[in-house]
């Protein structure tokens, strides 16, 4: 990928639900560094925008494209998509009692491994690579042990 290119582009997307046309020719270009903030009141399109993005089935794109480092990601499926790091969160994620974070890691790591066709790793594998990953943001490896979404705050649940 050209370092010049962008990230993202939206070109002349049109899109709708339930024959509602939502998006009417959004077009946004974004390149390497900057930040975003999409913002509007309520029922503009934000959450739709971003569903349809992740590849949402009950979103319909009407016309317009969607470029992910210069490639058209329209006919991907969402999990084709996670594996190129697209993908929504929860903005309050619900707690899965049993499921550690470190078990769910673990899972979705090699899930991507399998995706790119690469061995997957065994538990105490990953525990090494998920240790190096905490060190670096400085996180304790306590979080490790919490099931998943257990206990955040309201901060916590809206950053995770």
């Amino acid at each position: 990928m050209n370092l010049k290119s962008p990230i993202l582009e939206i070109k002349d997307l049109r899109a709708s639900t339930n024959n509602n046309e939502i998006l009417k020719s959004l077009n946004l270009t974004i390149n390497r560094g900057e930040i975003h903030a999409i913002m509007g009141p309520n029922g503009s399109g934000k959450s739709t925008f971003s569903k349809i993005i992740a590849g949402h089935p009950t979103y319909e794109v009407l016309s317009g494209d969607i470029l992910f480092k210069g490639f058209s990601i329209l006919d991907l499926d969402p999990e084709e998509r996670s594996h190129l790091g697209i993908f929504l969160a929860f903005q309050y994620p619900i707690e899965i009692p049993g499921v550690s974070n470190e078990d769910f890691l673990r899972l979705a790591y090699n899930s991507k491994q399998k995706f790119l066709e690469k061995p997957e790793v065994d538990p105490i594998e990953f525990f090494s690579i998920i240790n190096e990953k905490l060190k670096s943001v400085n996180m304790s490896s306590v979080f490790l042990s919490r099931n998943v979404n257990e206990g955040f705050s309201g901060g916590e649940k809206k950053t995770q």
